[in-house]
This record gives C-alpha cells, sequence and structure tokens, in this order.
C-alpha cells in the first residue's frame, strides 16, 4: 500500500491542482464563449436584426445537437475512450464552432451571396443568425462532452481527496470567465467602429488557448493512467458496457438528480442570456453598465463554491445546500419581477444579483460531488453525460420560450412600439424597453419545482443512505 501512495502522480497536491487548473481554464474560456452575445442583445438587434425571437432561438440552438442524443453518445465516447480522448474532442469541436459562428456574425459575410441564399427561406430568422446558430450547435456539442469530462476527470484526479472543493474550483475558475465575458464584451463592441464582432473573435482566440491546455493536461493524465495500469489492471465487471445505459434510466434517484439539475439551471443560464437588457429595461442603463451590475453574479458564485466545496469535503449536508439554493434562487427571480422594477434601485438588484450567486455556489458545488456517491464509477461518465442530456432539454426550450413569451407580452407596448419605429428611422443607441415581468415569474417557478424535488431528495436520502449528507473526505 505504502509502495502505492508513493507512485501515483494524483498523491502529489502539485501534480493534481495542476492538473485541475489546466482542464479549468479550457471550461472558463469555454464560458466566456457562450455568453460573449448576451451583454449584446440590444446590439445585435440594432445591427442585425435579431429580436427577441430570434435571439432566443440562437440562444437555444447551444443544446440542440445534444438533446437529440449528441450527449448520450458523448457519455459512451467518454466511458470508453476516456478523457483525454474525448477531451481533446470536445476541445476540438468548440474551436471550429466558435469559428463558424465567428463567420456568421462577422461583417464581411453579411455581403456574400451565401448570406443572400440562407436569407431566402426562413425569412424571419437573418442569414447572420442562421449561421450563428450552427457555429453554436457545434460549439454546444463540445461544450457539454466537455463539461462531463472534466467531471469524470476531477472524479478520477480527486478520488478520496479534496474533491468537492476541486470541483468547486473549477466551477469558480469557470464563473470568473462569465464575470469577464459581461467585462470586456461590452468593452470590445463599443471600441469605434461600434461591432459586434470583436468580442466573438476574441473568445475564440481564447478557445484555441484552452484547446492546448488540454494537450498539455493529456500528457499528465497518460502518465497516471500508466502509474494506475501498473499497480491495479481493469477486471471485466468494471467495464463499461452500453447495456449500462438502461441501468441508469431505471434508476430512480438518477431522475430525480436529472430533474433537479434540469429545474435549476433552466432557471440560471437562460437567465444569463437576458439579464443584462432585463437590468437596461428596468433600470434604464446602457449595455455597458448593465453589464457591469450583472457580472458581479458569476463572482459571488466564484468566490463562495470553493467555500462550499471544503465544507461539503469535510461536513456535508449536500441535500440540505439544494434545498436552500432553490429557496434562494425563488427569492432573487420574483423580486427582479417585482420589486426592481417598482423600485427602480440599483442597489435591490445588485443584492438579489450577488444573493443569486450565493444561490449558484449552492446547488451545483453539492449537485456535481453527489453524482459519484449514487452511480458506479464504470458507468459515471454516462451517468453525467444523461444528467447533462436531460438539462440540455431544459436550456434548449427555454431560452427560445423567454423570447417567444418576452415578444408576446409586450406586443401591445407603447414604449416598445415607439423604440422599434426609430430605429427604423435610422436611431442607433436606443434600448428596447421590453417589460420582464412574466419571464422572471416563469424562471422563478422553475425555483419552486427544483425546491420540491431537492426537499424529496433529501427524505430519499434518509432512506436510502447514499450518502448525501455526509463528507466527501475518506478518513
Amino acid at each position: 500500500m505504502t509502495e502505492k501512495i508513493q507512485k501515483l502522480l494524483n498523491d502529489s497536491p502539485v501534480a493534481r491542482w495542476a492538473a485541475l487548473f489546466l482542464i479549468a481554464f479550457m471550461m472558463l474560456f469555454g464560458y466566456m464563449f457562450v455568453d460573449v452575445m448576451s451583454p449584446l442583445q440590444n446590439l445585435i438587434e440594432v445591427q442585425r436584426g435579431w429580436g427577441p425571437t430570434v435571439f432566443g432561438t440562437y440562444a437555444s440552438a447551444e443544446y440542440i445537437l445534444n438533446v437529440c442524443g449528441f450527449l448520450i453518445l458523448a457519455g459512451i465516447i467518454l466511458d470508453k475512450c476516456g478523457v483525454r480522448f474525448t477531451g481533446t474532442l470536445s476541445a476540438s469541436l468548440m474551436v471550429v464552432g466558435a469559428c463558424v459562428k465567428y463567420i456568421g456574425v462577422s461583417d464581411w459575410f453579411q455581403t456574400t451571396e451565401f448570406a443572400a441564399w440562407l436569407g431566402t427561406w426562413w425569412v424571419s430568422m437573418p442569414a447572420s443568425a442562421k449561421l450563428a446558430s450552427l457555429g453554436f450547435m457545434i460549439f454546444g456539442c463540445g461544450c457539454e462532452m466537455a463539461g462531463i469530462t472534466v467531471s469524470k476527470a476531477i472524479a478520477k484526479w480527486f478520488d478520496g481527496k479534496e474533491m468537492a472543493l476541486a470541483m468547486g474550483l473549477e466551477m469558480a475558475i469557470a464563473r470568473v470567465g462569465v464575470f469577464a465575458v459581461f467585462s470586456i464584451s461590452p468593452w470590445l463592441a463599443n471600441m469605434a467602429p461600434v461591432s459586434v464582432v470583436r468580442p466573438v473573435a476574441f473568445c475564440t482566440l481564447l478557445l484555441v488557448i484552452g484547446l492546448i491546455f488540454f494537450l498539455v493536461f493529456r500528457v499528465m493524465d497518460a502518465k497516471l493512467d500508466k502509474q494506475l495500469g501498473a499497480v491495479k489492471e481493469p477486471s471485466a465487471e468494471d467495464e463499461f458496457k452500453v447495456s449500462d445505459i438502461g441501468k441508469i434510466f431505471s434508476s430512480k434517484v438518477f431522475w430525480i438528480v436529472a430533474l433537479l439539475c434540469v429545474l435549476y439551471y433552466s432557471a440560471i443560464f437562460p437567465f444569463q442570456r437576458y439579464a443584462t437588457n432585463m437590468l437596461q429595461c428596468n433600470l434604464g442603463l446602457t449595455a455597458q453598465a448593465a453589464a457591469n451590475v450583472f457580472r458581479w453574479f458569476p463572482i459571488g458564485a466564484a468566490i463562495i463554491t470553493p467555500f462550499l466545496g471544503s465544507y461539503l469535503d469535510h461536513k456535508g449536508k449536500g441535500a440540505t445546500m439544494l434545498m436552500l439554493g432553490s429557496i434562494l434562487m425563488i427569492v432573487c427571480h420574483l423580486t427582479f419581477a417585482f420589486l426592481v422594477p417598482a423600485t427602480d434601485s440599483k442597489i435591490i438588484a445588485f443584492a438579489a444579483i450577488v444573493i443569486l450567486g450565493v444561490s449558484f455556489s449552492l446547488v451545483p458545488a453539492s449537485l456535481w460531488p453527489s453524482v459519484p456517491k449514487i452511480m458506479p464509477s464504470r458507468y459515471l461518465g454516462s451517468a453525467y453525460s444523461l444528467i447533462f442530456w436531460v438539462q440540455n432539454i431544459g436550456l434548449c426550450f427555454v431560452p427560445l420560450i423567454i423570447g417567444k413569451v418576452l415578444a408576446a407580452t409586450n406586443v401591445n407596448n407603447a414604449e416598445v412600439i415607439a423604440a422599434k419605429a426609430a430605429i427604423d428611422a435610422g436611431a442607433q443607441d436606443l434600448i428596447i424597453p421590453y417589460d420582464y415581468t412574466v419571464p422572471m415569474i416563469i424562471f422563478a417557478c422553475f425555483g419552486v419545482a427544483a425546491l420540491i424535488l431537492s426537499i424529496y431528495l433529501k427524505s430519499m436520502d434518509a432512506k436510502k443512505h447514499y450518502g448525501l449528507e455526509l463528507p466527501n473526505i475518506k478518513k
């Protein structure tokens, strides 16, 4: 036993934390690309004609191929081919998709014959949005595949160690990416000449750097696998089988966790797409000022998540944290629906954003380290992928639903009609003042459903003893 401990690379704190940071920064750049357009909703409508429905369709595009089955395939690839192959594939898909999206929003593409042809069908969707959505679909396949790969990689490198802290730090670093892009994207776009293209190009370059980081991690992971192979030969019962997918789907606790995940994240990630514009409309802010307010949401999550992860490692209480996170999310969305429009208070809006960041720390920090407790390691990758698949169903349809609801509830809004008429007449710097009350109520309803499921999950844990309330570090 002593010899094994001395030989394994992940027993070195420097090595395992270095490995974590390499894959975490790849995800940071991925998160930046996901939200690069979020602070620019008003600008993209003015420059490219993307109304709320078009913007919602574009936001949904990230998840379409995943919902159609790619994520299930990704989990099988991960369990069959391993972390290194799957991670390289996912990082490459992110780069390819980003390049296609960049072409779609670029100025020169708008005058090409291909753009003209794209504009001849589905005329309510501009050619730029169609190609950008295709690129976002390809990127989304890579990003979600990378997410499950990173989760399995951390479970492997931190088995029996600071797993929740490691997952918390990985999420915290990724959240810093959201903070950064909400700060950088409007700043880059507002450089003369004002353009939505510049931020997309910048984040595409960062994804290339992320791919290089993962290739460095590959070298480290290969060495660890070589050491693990020297001390333990895998048995036939440890190997993943396609039939294991049926075992995952037949697990009741899997569905509770998956549904909890889709409900919670459907009230977070689609909200991020619309948050800047919501603050613009409710508080009369510029895109830059609104993004500067909302950017503190991921920073609050980034600061708190590692501490919560450490607490989970040493003290437990994961199921309880899921309940608390859902309650905070409900309060915040109802605040955005009613209190912020009624008071026009930046302080209240900022407080709600910070509290939402605390909620976003509580749920992911406790949810993802719980999956290895309910699923055997041989199909852990597929379990993560199927949870992500269910999550992607919500993330695919919710932005589109919110966009349609936003358009429908403002169809007779006199201020919106006047602003659009002014833009058609040549105005460039106007804010279209949408009423976001109904979309915010919808997000709050997701939180209520997530709270009900988290209470049920805690009761199941008390009966079945999954260990969701127990610490992760083995003594």
